[in-house]
Order: structure tokens, then sequence, then C-alpha cells
């Protein structure tokens, strides 16, 4: 049960990383009628969406990454825990 959560973990961290990286972005944005008025307001938050998925789509790349990195760190780990296992002081 153990690894199925580790490798549940490692799996979401591209999905968490994208909702994040949207997320933050949109949060730290004005709305559009205050930074370009009410005239082009409709076309500023289409280009705001625009540039969400764009960072959405940059974190989600990042977790890829890391989540990528990390599961090939836990596969090394574990495959010289286990050859340690095998090669020293069994019964003979």
């Amino acid at each position: 049960m153990k690894l199925f959560f580790r490798h549940l973990v490692v799996v979401a961290l591209p999905l968490v990383f994208g909702l994040a990286s949207g997320y933050g972005f949109a949060r730290s944005q004005g709305s559009c009628g205050s930074l370009v008025g009410p005239i082009f307001a409709a076309k500023c938050h289409g280009r705001l969406l625009e540039y969400q998925m764009k960072f959405q789509t940059a974190g989600t790349a990042i977790g890829t990454v890391v989540a990528a990195a990390l599961g090939a760190w836990l596969e090394h780990r574990r495959r010289r825990v286990v050859q340690r296992a095998n090669s020293g002081g069994g019964p003979s």
C-alpha cells in the first residue's frame, strides 16, 4: 500500500504543478477592465486566458521533469537496496 501511495504522489506531481502555476498566474493578475478599460476588456480577458494556459502548460512540463527525476531516483535507490540484499550474506 505504501508503494501505491508513493507512485500516486509521483504521478500527481505534473497535475499539481500545472494547476498551481495556472492558479498562481490567475491570482497575480488584476481585472482586465482596470488594466485596459472597458472597451478592450473582452480582448484582454482572452489574452489572459491564453497566458494562463501557457503558464499551466509550462508548470505541467516542469512537474513532469520533477516526477521523472524523482521516479528515477527512487528506482535507483530501490535497485541499489535489492542488489545489496541479494549479493551480501545470504545462507549458503
